[in-house]
């Protein structure tokens, strides 16, 4: 193997070091993304979680009696059996308007964006008579909303039914339990016969599937007749980061509106050309029950309800640009010491195994000082910060190492023009793929001109005279 291969498995063996360094703070990058999401919980213990507001929906609770013969003729018994149910009327129009408030907390070094809602609703519900066969007994009806975290409701919320202020209260849940059969002294009632005995059992409908925590009680409303509620709610509600609305009505008109400048929306339905500027974003949903199938959830027990999302991202995440970041750290590497090894095949200067290793470690620290900076200032300005300190030391130590301050400042350049173009895809997230691409086909392409003339199987003895070599003329007779 000549000095030149000998020379070139040198350099693999110590940028696959320097990989591991790069390796080891790409690890530490992703601890303290752990350490700010474990803070994040910690907020919303302490502040409200990330809030799904479900409702109106109206709940009726009935019981049902049914009346059977059972056993032989000479043992004839009649069996009461009580079955307690619920019936769900959900509103025929739901308006919904709220101005989301956010603000941050924070929790040592970690911050996490919360927010306060101003929620207006407005719907219509029509319940119609009840069509439940057999002897049925109507509870108090009540108007059932379900928010993931009570916490946050803010102050008391303000509920009008046909104008007529109510109050909302914790509860409302749909179950009941099965008691056991208990005999009861012999009264036919109806049937007549020596042998007759009676018993009676209270059988309920199995637990509710859909667990609303809030209700209002309609005092005094009609039950089990036709009737037309018309419902006003004004609420503030409180939450971490991300607020889900589920369009439970056949109709739903919803907006919101907020000065947090980097929203993501998400769900089952995006909003109608949301309005997103740097002073804040409005959405508008329109949604009709045949596009959600969000009644039916409810009804069958669905954890995940078909709901409409607006999460408060942060608008630059020093944790994932530093991990994009370190993702490049490789490539810093390979152009640096594929630099020195042209520059050194060039000039015939030799430059020692430890010295690519030095450089290597000040290429691989600018990644630390970078999430180290951006948990206590801006990301740009950690960039800044970070690139400035190591180009200034690299080039500093390079001058001496190719013994020219101009071969110094040289390499110091290139440095900083490879500095500012990965600042560029990192701040470019929707163009990162096409910039780096041309990134990196423009380095190929210097690379492979500045090489044009060199004969690799020669060594690079004489890669100078190939470089200041003239060029070749045109061949007669070819027009070349």
């Amino acid at each position: 193997m000549n000095r030149m291969g000998l020379k070139g498995v040198v350099i693999a063996v110590l940028m696959l070091v320097v990989w591991i360094g790069l390796a080891l703070v790409g690890s530490v990058v992703g601890e303290r993304e752990r350490f700010r999401d474990e803070a994040v919980q910690s907020i919303a213990d302490s502040y409200a979680g990330p809030q799904t507001f479900v409702g109106p929906v109206l709940v009726q609770p009935y019981q049902q009696i049914d009346k059977a013969l059972t056993g032989p003729d000479k043992k004839m018994e009649v069996t009461t059996a009580t079955h307690d149910g619920s019936e769900l009327t959900f509103p025929a129009k739901l308006q919904m308007a709220g101005n989301m408030i956010p603000s941050e907390r924070r929790h040592g070094l970690y911050r996490a964006a919360v927010y306060t809602t101003d929620v207006k609703l407005t719907g219509s519900i029509d319940v119609p008579a009840s069509d439940i066969p057999g002897n049925v007994t109507y509870g108090e009806p009540y108007l059932a909303f379900q928010l993931t975290d009570v916490r946050g409701i803010v102050g008391t919320p303000v509920v009008r039914v046909n104008g007529v202020p109510m109050t909302m209260t914790q509860g409302g849940l749909i179950n009941g339990a099965i008691e056991e059969l208990s005999p009861e002294p012999q009264d036919a009632g109806s049937f007549s016969s020596d042998s007759l005995s009676s018993r009676k059992m209270t059988l309920t409908a199995p637990t509710h599937p859909w667990q609303p925590n809030l209700r209002v009680r309609l005092v005094g409303a009609q039950r089990g007749k036709a009737t037309h509620y018309d419902v006003e709610v004004t609420m503030k509600v409180a939450g971490t980061q991300k607020l889900s609305l589920a369009p439970v009505a056949d109709s739903n008109e919803m907006t919101l509106d907020s000065t947090w400048p980097a929203p993501l929306f998400a769900g089952r339905f995006l909003p109608r050309s949301p309005d997103v500027s740097p002073k804040g974003f409005h959405a508008a949903w329109s949604l009709s029950s045949l596009a959600a199938a969000t009644q039916q959830q409810i009804i069958a027990g669905s954890e995940n309800l078909d709901s409409m999302s607006v999460s408060l991202l942060t608008p630059i995440d020093p944790y994932k640009l530093s991990d994009r970041a370190t993702k490049y750290g490789i490539l810093f590497v390979v152009l640096t010491f594929g630099g020195f090894f042209l520059f050194e095949m060039m000039k015939q200067l030799a430059i020692h195994p430890v010295q690519y290793l030095l450089v290597g470690f000040g290429l691989a620290i600018f990644f630390l000082l970078l999430i180290s900076f951006s948990e206590h200032m801006a990301f740009a300005l950690a960039y800044l910060i970070s690139s400035a300190a190591c180009i200034g030391l690299l080039t500093f130590y390079l001058s001496y190492v190719l013994r020219s301050m101009t071969r110094g400042l040289g390499f110091g350049t290139m440095l900083t023009s490879l500095y500012a173009a990965v600042y560029g895809l990192l701040i470019s997230e929707d163009n990162a793929l096409i910039l780096g691409s041309l990134m990196l086909f423009a380095v190929l392409a210097i690379v492979m001109v500045v090489t044009r003339k060199v004969d690799w199987y020669r060594g690079g003895a004489d890669l100078a005279k190939a470089v200041v070599a003239p060029s070749p003329q045109p061949m007669q007779g070819l027009g070349l």
